[in-house]
């Protein structure tokens, strides 16, 4: 099992009771990296159940955090990741305070740049699909080369193949893998396809 796939499971809605199961289901299916979205019901007690859970086998993070009490709540939960639809330089540099991974929202030059002045781990591409792989290859073309990038929003493993092609790092996928009313048998299903296309490509580019 590559242990060091780029892709972030974005699971939006995900409700304690389901949160184990769901997570059981993802990281078997190949998912290391897990992010509850702070809009999602109860997140901080779905975030220290997963934490509890699968903390030592997968990086367990935050979604759509944007100010400083959040990412001081979720510091002191033992949140591993804090993910931001935004480049808040006050966010990134908490999160990097609190010695957890930090991978800000960005669309334009001056997000990317802002992002990377503040030492963030990495830029989440929000959102891509309107940047799309030409915007992105342009960016690219002036970004430090070990600078992590995962293209968010709209993506789905139809797509991997030409961002990969550009240099895009990872994805984050959200409700072409999760969402609340999808059965279990349906995330298990959209998981392996997920896996199996970024395995190909990596597979095939060895």
């Amino acid at each position: 099992m590559n242990k060091n796939r780029e892709l972030i499971a974005i699971l939006r809605g995900l409700t304690l009771d389901r949160c184990i199961v769901v997570g059981k289901i993802l990281i078997a299916a190949g998912f290391t990296k897990l992010e509850v979205p702070l809009n999602s019901t109860n997140p901080m007690e779905t975030i220290l159940a997963m934490k509890n859970k699968f903390g030592t086998s997968a990086t367990i993070g935050a979604g759509t955090v944007t100010n400083v009490n959040e990412v001081n709540e979720l510091s002191k939960i033992g949140c591993q990741m804090i993910v931001s639809p935004n480049t808040d330089k006050d966010v990134i540099k908490a999160t990097k305070d609190k010695g957890m991974v930090s991978l800000p929202g960005a669309f334009t030059p001056s997000d990317f740049f802002a992002a990377i002045s503040m030492q963030a781990d990495g830029i989440k591409i929000f959102p891509a699909f309107k940047l799309g792989v030409d915007g992105f290859k342009a960016i690219k073309a002036v970004l430090p080369s070990h600078l992590k990038t995962y293209a968010v929003g709209g993506i789905d493993e139809t797509h991997f193949n030409n961002w990969l092609d550009a240099g895009v790092t990872g994805f984050g996928i959200g409700s072409n893998l999760f969402h609340p009313s999808k059965s279990n048998e349906d995330i298990q299903f959209a998981a392996k396809k997920i896996i199996l296309s970024y395995d190909r490509w990596h597979t095939k580019n060895l």
